[in-house]
This record gives C-alpha cells, sequence and structure tokens, in this order.
C-alpha cells in the first residue's frame, strides 16, 4: 500500500537554492527550474509573481510591489514568502490526485544549523509533503557528478552556488571532511556592484552585476578579453550613465570572494586524511554548480592546489540529479539522507 501510494504521490526533489529552485519528479526527471525570486504586492500581501517572471521584475517594480529573494546564503531568511514559494513550485508540478502526498528530498548546505534545517522540513510539510528528507548538497552533488560515493576511496567534489561554495570529500557513503562558506554567485555579482560604486559612482542593479559576471568575468587571465559596456545611475548627478569596463577590472574586482573559495578548497584538503590523500591526486576534484561555470576557475583552481579538476557537464543540475536519485533508489540510498520524524 505505502509502495502504491508513493507511485501515486510522485516523489520528487527539490534543489532549493539561492539563485534557482530545480524540482525533479520521480520517472520523469528536471520538470521545472525556475529563479527563486517572489514578487509581493506590499499594500494586499499578495503574490504577484514567482519565478522567471518575479525575477524580471527585480529593480524594476512601483513602490507597492517588491521583488523578493526569500533564501539567503542558501538557507531560507523568509520563511512564509519561501513556503509559499515552495508549495507553487510543488502544485506546478503535482496537479494531478491531491490527496496522495508525495516524498519530497530537499537538498540544502552541509554547514546550515539545525534551525535552519527544520525550517527546510517544516516549509515541505506546509507545501503539501506527506514525508521530507535532507540530503546535504555536497553529497547530492557528489552523486550527481557520477562519483563512486559508497566505495572506500576519495571523491573530493566543490560546490559553488548562488549563496554557497560547498567543499567536500566523500568516502564510503559519507563525507570524512567538509567546509560551507557563504560565498557564492551573490557575492562575485556584489562585488562587481561595489567596484562600480567605488571606481566609477556608478550605481548598478543585480542583474546588471550578473550579466556582467557572466560576459566578461575571469578567474584568471584568459586568452581573449573582452570589454563591456554597462550602465546605471551616476551618483554624483543622478542621471543615467554609460561606461566600458575590461575583463581585468573586474577580475580584480571579484578577486576577494574568489580568494575565499580558492581557501576552502585548500582548508579542505589539509584535513583530508592522508590515505584519502593519494585517491584525490589520482581522480582529481570535481567542480559542480552555476559558479563553477566563471572563465577560468578551473585553471586557477588546478594551479593553486597542483591537482586535477573536472568541470562536470552538468554543472548547474548537479545537486537536483543528485538529490532526484536518491528519490530513484531510494532504499539503496537512504543511508546519505537525514530522516525527519514527523512530530
Amino acid at each position: 500500500m505505502g509502495s502504491r501510494l508513493a507511485f501515486l504521490g510522485r516523489d520528487m526533489a527539490v534543489d532549493l537554492g539561492t539563485a534557482n529552485t530545480l524540482v525533479y519528479v520521480r520517472g520523469r526527471g528536471i520538470i521545472l527550474n525556475e529563479p527563486s525570486v517572489v514578487a509581493i504586492n506590499t499594500v494586499t500581501g499578495k503574490i504577484v509573481a514567482i519565478g522567471i517572471e518575479a525575477k524580471r521584475m527585480i529593480g524594476r517594480t512601483p513602490g507597492n510591489v517588491t521583488a523578493v529573494r526569500p533564501l539567503k546564503n542558501g538557507v531560507i531568511t523568509d520563511f512564509e514568502v519561501a513556503e509559499r514559494m515552495l508549495r507553487y513550485f510543488i502544485q506546478r508540478v503535482h496537479v494531478r490526485r491531491p490527496w496522495a502526498k508525495p516524498r519530497v528530498i530537499v537538498a540544502v548546505p552541509s554547514g546550515i544549523t539545525a534551525i535552519e534545517q527544520r525550517a527546510v522540513k517544516e516549509a515541505g510539510y506546509q507545501a503539501g509533503a506527506r514525508r521530507v528528507y535532507i540530503v546535504e548538497e555536497p553529497m547530492a552533488a557528489a552523486i550527481g557528478s557520477g562519483l563512486p560515493v559508497h566505495e572506500p576511496t576519495g571523491n573530493m567534489v566543490v560546490d559553488i552556488g548562488g549563496g554557497t561554495t560547498e567543499v567536500a570529500i566523500i568516502s564510503m557513503g559519507g563525507m570524512v571532511t567538509s567546509q560551507s562558506i557563504r560565498v557564492g554567485g551573490d557575492e562575485l555579482d556584489q562585488a562587481i556592484i561595489n567596484f562600480a560604486k567605488k571606481e566609477h559612482s556608478l550605481m548598478l542593479g543585480e542583474r546588471t552585476a550578473e550579466e556582467i559576471k557572466i560576459s566578461i568575468g575571469s578567474a584568471c587571465a584568459m586568452p581573449e578579453e573582452g570589454h563591456a559596456e554597462i550602465r546605471g545611475r551616476d551618483l554624483v548627478s543622478g542621471l543615467p550613465k554609460m561606461i566600458v569596463v575590461s575583463a581585468g577590472e573586474i577580475r580584480a574586482a571579484i578577486e576577494e570572494p574568489l580568494n575565499s573559495i580558492v581557501d576552502a578548497v585548500k582548508t579542505t584538503l589539509d584535513k583530508c586524511p592522508p590515505e584519502l590523500s593519494g585517491d584525490l591526486m589520482d581522480r582529481g576534484i570535481v567542480l559542480t554548480g552555476g559558479g563553477a561555470l566563471l572563465r577560468g576557475l578551473d585553471e586557477r583552481l588546478r594551479d593553486e592546489t597542483g591537482m586535477p579538476i573536472h568541470l562536470v557537464d552538468n554543472a548547474l543540475d548537479s545537486v537536483v540529479l543528485g538529490t532526484g536519485k536518491c528519490v530513484e533508489d531510494f532504499e539503496a540510498l537512504q543511508q546519505v539522507l537525514v530522516p525527519e520524524p514527523r512530530r
């Protein structure tokens, strides 16, 4: 009976990310990938838009509408909005048979507190889940990247998301050592905003900073480096202004958060048991997450650590794919989950 209900409930995996939320449904794969943004009417309290529509509104809304990101640094900062967002996403993919509630596995950063973990689980229950399980993002990223996590060999994964960077060494289905720092793609964007404000007295929006990072951002000097035109508001005159910046300037602007990521990788390697160090020298480090797509980051880490770096093909989806594998093969992978006894 339980298995029949599970089938009807269409168990799902959720990567509740700072930048994007992805939903994987058992037997169907990834069927939702939307920005973790909610637009709310501050007068009525009603939700105006969620996901892609809401992201388009960031910095472009009238006074009574505000675009909110309910997660910061990988954790829920606005519980009510996060719960409404999660419920909306779950209901979008779970439209039939409302009486058959799904089991939901949610990927969370490894460094979050018990209270933050409980908030995620509670949001899942409020959104209509029958049972909520937690899997830590580095483990999910490793499984999604195809690493043999259950074998007695060392596997190292670096998952750079929007709000956090997760670094972990995994062996025998568990994390031997890990580090979670609250530095990710958002910090890189903020560094670009600060650079424009300090060096050019120009106020940039979040979306503009992200576009600059994607177009000319890099972690080390590249053979071909371009320039970009950026538009914003002049802080002196208050008028719109356009300037041209080079790739080198942007690289210097994001150097501090990049150094934090490199230091986290080195610190984790320093804590690695000697028996696993040899495995890591052979197997290298697997790089996943949206932040891993920054040009030259794999080369920078290779130079800093002296180890092989492998950027996975599905860097943006590896966490939700790994969480999805836990849903598909629940019994075999149950040991990597943290079960939630309903109180």
